[in-house]
């Protein structure tokens, strides 16, 4: 309990006389508030258009055959590189074969049946002509002897007439009159015979007439034949095309990137046996929105990146933009054409692509921290003695980090305020602690030297800050 009131009277003591004392002297107003500060640098600056893309093939192909049948073989596996008309799969075409020679064999038949009927025709041609003219000379002959024959009966006759005559006046013996009368009635009967002999030429001459028309009928026959073997040849021609269709072939040269079916299994019609792409040269597919596509045509720079290739970063160029949006969206499908050396780039891949939208070159930038808005336009502050200055701007181009400035006496290498207390106002006192420009003070310090000579950035939306944190004094 002693100690205690000692310690109490101590504390006393020290409060009196500390209240004696009064406020210390060179401390008047509020302290300084505590800025970070960066300097306006003159360069380039631009802003971007993010789009998303991916990754396709130049070409693809799954690959088919027409014709039904068991896989025999298949020749490639996923990975390996073909070349155009290298054969890739093979179905079982011993069934067409067997097809194939039956129908060979047609063809053998039909082409002798029209060497046949061609050699013949003109034989049988000749013939025909023959008994036509045979018949035609023996018409004449049965006329010639109607001719004879009627002379000899008009003879005849006249004979008998005269011997009958004669007879009844007795200068004529009963048997001169009987003979001549025998004459006369032979006379009648060879003119009957020749008469039909006429008949029998006539019909001979009309039959031989008609068989000349058989030449038509055998030229009909020679190309029945002939018709019998085009089909057969054709037959033969369609077995060849579905054998030939049994075999799966490299349509360009790629890479084996699906295998689908294995030796043994059925094949359907037009069921896809191995996939190939062509992947020496890419195209990235783009999808761009509609309030993008002005900024989006054909010879437009793009870089794109993956997240599958970290670090790396591929330039192009728009090849071309279709004139019509993806089916159930509003977005527009552009395309770079990219060479693919190594097959770095895979079918399928995400990429994300940045095209330049706006672009101001040997701008004055600041960090974009630094601008604020009032009721009047934009603003920054600077520090002049020690104080915070409102200076307006007119603001240009903006990036996630940079903005650029114009007006207000905003130069490079002028010092502006890039955190903002709640209570600065212009004119506020402010502590920095360390130089703009460096990390390490007025001097620079480390890194210093790399933020005022180092190598420009790759991007020019990407510019360095130079921006130093300070802070008050208390």
């Amino acid at each position: 309990m002693r100690f205690r009131a000692i310690a109490a009277l101590v504390a006393v003591v020290v409060v009196a006389s500390a209240c004696s004392k009064g406020p210390p002297k060179g401390r008047q107003g509020p302290p300084p508030l505590a800025v970070d500060v960066a300097k306006a640098s003159q360069k380039d600056i631009a802003t971007f258009v993010a789009l998303d893309g991916q990754i396709a093939p130049v070409l693809e192909a799954s690959l088919s055959s027409s014709q039904s049948g068991t896989i025999a073989a298949v020749y490639v596996n996923e990975g390996d590189r073909v070349s155009s008309g290298e054969r890739l799969a093979q179905l079982d075409d011993a069934t067409l074969r067997a097809q194939l020679a039956a129908n060979q064999a047609a063809v053998a038949q039909s082409l002798a049946r029209v060497q046949s009927s061609t050699y013949q025709a003109p034989i049988s041609s000749q013939q025909y002509g023959g008994a036509y003219q045979q018949a035609v000379q023996s018409l004449q002959q049965a006329r010639n002897r109607i001719s004879t024959d009627q002379a000899a009966l008009n003879n005849a006759a006249l004979v008998y007439r005269s011997n009958q005559q004669l007879a009844a006046q007795g200068f004529v013996a009963q048997t001169v009159l009987e003979q001549s009368h025998s004459q006369y009635v032979a006379a009648q009967q060879e003119l009957n015979n020749a008469r039909e002999a006429l008949g029998g030429a006539q019909t001979a001459v009309n039959t031989a007439r008609s068989n000349t028309g058989q030449t038509r009928v055998d030229v009909a026959n020679i190309e029945a034949n002939k018709g019998a073997l085009q089909q057969a040849q054709a037959n033969v021609q369609l077995l060849q095309t579905q054998i030939a269709q049994t075999g799966i072939y490299a349509p360009f040269n790629g890479v084996v990137t699906q295998r689908l079916l294995d030796p043994g299994a059925f094949a359907a019609p037009n069921q896809p046996i191995v996939r190939v792409s062509q992947l020496d040269a890419v195209y990235v597919n783009v999808n761009v929105p509609d309030e993008d596509l002005g900024f989006v045509r054909a010879g437009t720079d793009a870089t794109f990146t993956s997240a599958s290739l970290p670090g790396k970063a591929f330039h192009g160029r728009i090849s071309d933009v279709n004139a019509t949006p993806t089916s159930g969206t509003l977005s527009y499908r552009a395309r770079i054409r990219q060479p693919n050396a190594g097959g770095v780039l895979r079918g399928g891949m995400l990429v994300s692509v940045s095209i330049r939208k706006s672009f101001h070159r040997a701008a004055i930038v600041v960090p974009r921290t630094a601008i604020f808005e009032t009721d009047k336009g934009s603003n920054v502050f600077t520090v002049q003695d020690g104080k915070a200055k409102q200076i307006p701007v007119v603001v240009g181009l903006q990036t996630d980090t940079l903005s650029e400035v114009r007006g207000g006496g905003v130069r490079p290498g002028t010092v502006v305020i890039t955190t903002r207390p709640d209570a600065l106002q212009d004119g506020s006192t402010v502590a920095v602690s360390g130089a703009p420009g460096s990390p390490g003070g007025p001097g620079g310090g480390p890194g210093s030297r790399k933020a005022r000579g180092g190598a420009p950035p790759a991007d020019a939306s990407a510019v360095p800050t130079a921006a130093a944190t300070a802070t008050a004094s208390k």
